[in-house]
C-alpha cells in the first residue's frame, strides 16, 4: 500500500491551508479509518456467486469439442433489493446448472474489522432474467431482509473520482481495491451503444458481477471486464454504469425481458470536411443522416441534415452518447431535443418506440395451450415455412425457437432465452414441437438433459438436471 500512501500524503502536503507542520498525525489514520468503514458497509451487499455447469471439450488431440464435461466457476453479485434481487453480469451465470450465492451472515457495523470470511451462509439463486447485449442478469435468493447498495447517478461522476471495486477476484472472496475514474464514458466499438466507466482499480477474472462504488458508498457501476496482454489486472478495467444497471434491473425484474428506445434516427459525428461539405453551421458535434420513414423522428419533423445540441437539457457531444440515451429510454416517454437547422435553433419533442425485439413476432405466434413445455416453462415453435423467414440466417432449417419463457417451470432456473433455437435433446433430434414435448415428459427426477440449440447463428450445449 506504500505506492498508493505516498501521494495520498503529498496530496495533504499540497492542499491549500496545510502547511506540513499544522497536519495532525492522525490525518492518515482518520483517511483509513474512513475507507475501512465505508468498503465494511458496501461488503455486506457483494456477493460471491459459485456456478455449476456444462462446457464442451475436446479429446485432447486438438480435435473439435465433441463431449461436454461438468465445470464449476466463481463471480460476483450485487445485492439491490433487501428481498434477494441480485444483479450480476450474463457471463457469470450463463450456462449454469446451480446456483449458489454465498450471503454475509452478519449486518455491517461501524467496527474496523471486515466480518471473517467464514460467517457466511449459502443459498440457492435462480435466474429471472437474462440481456445478453448489456451483458447483465438478474438472479433471486429466497431471502429477505437483506442489506442492498443504494444506486448512484452514474452521469454525475467524473475523470479523478475516488471509486472503490469490491468482489471475488480469483475466488478470493470479499476483496476491495480502490482507484479513480479514468474515464467516465469510454466506448468499446461502434457496435456496442454502451459506455462503459474505466477504472485502474484492480480488476480480475471473478470480479465480473461486482460493485464499483464512489467514495459514498454508492453503487456506480458493475464490475465487467478488464483489457490486458498478461490476463490479469493492469489499471484497465471497466465497469457498466450504474443508471444502465437500474434500467435493465427494472426490465428485468418486471417483465424478464429488456426492451430499448427507438425514435428513428440514424446520426453520425460531424467531421470539418463534412461540416464544409454540407455547410453545417458547426464542426462538430452530431448530424443526422437518416430519418425512418413513418418513425417516431419523422413524424416529430426531424430532418437529414439536422444538426442536434441538445437531448433533454444536455449537450450532444457525439453519436454513440446519443443512442446510447436513445437506448435507454422506455416506450411512451417523450424526449425534447434541440436541433440546428440553416442558422436558427428549432426545438421538437419525440415519442419514444418501444425497439421491437427480433423474438417479439414470434411470441404473437404461440399460445399457452398448444406451445407451452410445462416441465421446463417455455413456449416453443416449430421452424416451418412460416416461420423461417422470421429468422435470418438459420444454421439448420429445422428445429424448434423458444418464444417465451413462463413464469413458472424450470426455465427460471437454466440458461434458455427467447429466441434460442433448440435442435437436439440428449442427441435426439428435434423437428416438431409433440417430439420435444414428449421426450422432456419421459424424463425423471434427476435425469441429465444435454439441449444443443443455436444461439446467435453459433450451437452450443446447454446441460442440466431435471427437476
Amino acid at each position: 500500500m506504500l505506492h498508493r500512501a505516498a501521494p495520498l500524503l503529498a496530496l495533504l502536503l499540497a492542499c491549500e491551508g496545510f502547511a506540513q507542520t499544522n497536519i495532525p498525525k492522525n490525518s492518515l489514520g482518520e483517511l483509513s479509518g474512513a475507507i475501512r468503514q465505508l468498503t465494511n458497509g458496501v461488503s455486506a451487499a457483494v456477493v460471491e456467486i459459485v456456478v455449476s455447469g456444462y462446457t464442451a471439450t475436446n479429446d485432447g488431440a486438438g480435435q473439435a469439442a465433441n463431449r461436454i464435461s461438468r465445470q464449476r466457476s466463481s463471480g460476483s453479485g450485487v445485492l439491490v433489493d433487501p428481498d434477494g434481487y441480485i444483479m450480476t453480469n450474463a457471463h457469470v451465470v450463463q450456462g449454469a446448472v446451480r446456483i449458489k450465492v454465498l450471503v454475509p451472515a452478519t449486518e455491517p457495523s461501524a467496527v474496523s474489522e471486515i466480518p471473517p470470511l467464514q460467517n457466511t451462509r449459502i443459498l440457492d439463486a435462480r435466474i429471472l432474467g437474462i440481456d445478453r447485449e448489456s451483458d447483465l442478469a438478474l438472479i433471486k435468493v429466497e431471502e429477505r431482509g437483506l442489506h442492498v447498495l443504494p444506486f448512484a447517478d452514474s452521469d454525475k461522476i467524473h475523470q479523478g473520482d475516488l471509486v472503490f471495486a469490491l468482489g471475488s477476484p480469483l475466488g478470493l472472496r470479499n476483496s476491495v481495491s480502490m482507484g479513480v475514474v479514468s474515464a467516465p464514458a469510454r466506448a468499446i466499438n461502434d457496435e456496442n451503444p454502451i459506455l462503459y466507466i474505466q477504472t485502474d482499480a484492480s480488476i480480475n477474472p471473478g470480479n465480473s458481477g461486482g460493485a464499483l462504488v464512489d467514495a459514498q458508498g454508492l453503487l456506480i457501476g458493475m464490475n465487467t471486464f478488464i483489457v490486458s496482454q498478461s490476463g490479469g489486472n493492469e489499471g484497465i478495467g471497466f465497469a457498466i454504469p450504474s443508471n444502465v444497471v437500474r434500467n435493465v434491473y427494472q426490465q428485468l425484474r418486471r417483465t424478464g425481458h429488456v426492451s430499448r428506445g427507438f425514435v428513428g434516427i440514424q446520426a453520425q459525428d460531424i467531421t470539418p470536411v463534412m461540416a464544409r461539405g454540407l455547410h453545417l453551421p458547426v464542426d462538430r458535434g452530431v448530424v443526422v443522416s437518416d430519418v425512418i420513414p413513418e418513425s417516431p423522428a419523422e413524424r416529430a419533423g426531424l430532418k437529414r441534415g439536422d444538426v442536434i445540441l441538445s437531448f433533454n437539457g444536455q449537450t450532444v457531444e457525439n453519436a454513440l452518447q446519443l443512442q446510447n440515451d436513445v437506448y435507454g429510454r422506455q416506450g411512451g416517454e417523450r424526449i425534447d431535443l434541440v436541433l440546428e437547422r440553416g442558422d436558427a435553433p428549432v426545438s421538437v419533442r419525440v415519442e419514444v418506440q418501444k425497439q421491437a425485439a427480433p423474438w417479439d413476432p414470434l411470441a404473437a405466434l404461440a399460445s399457452p395451450q398448444k406451445n407451452l413445455v410445462p416441465r421446463l416453462g417455455i413456449l416453443c415453435i416449430e421452424i416451418d415455412e412460416q416461420v423461417a423467414p422470421l429468422i435470418p440466417n438459420l444454421r439448420r432449417e429445422y428445429g424448434l425457437i423458444v418464444a417465451a419463457k413462463s413464469p413458472e417451470g424450470q426455465a427460471q432456473f437454466i440458461d434458455l432465452q427467447p429466441g434460442d433455437i433448440i435442435h437436439s435433446i440428449n442427441e435426439l433430434t428435434i423437428a416438431s414441437l409433440k417430439t420435444f414435448q414428449d421426450a422432456v415428459q419421459a424424463l425423471k427426477p434427476g435425469d441429465a438433459v444435454v439441449l444443443q440449440i443455436e444461439r446467435d447463428q453459433r450451437l452450443q450445449y446447454v446441460a442440466f438436471e431435471m427437476e
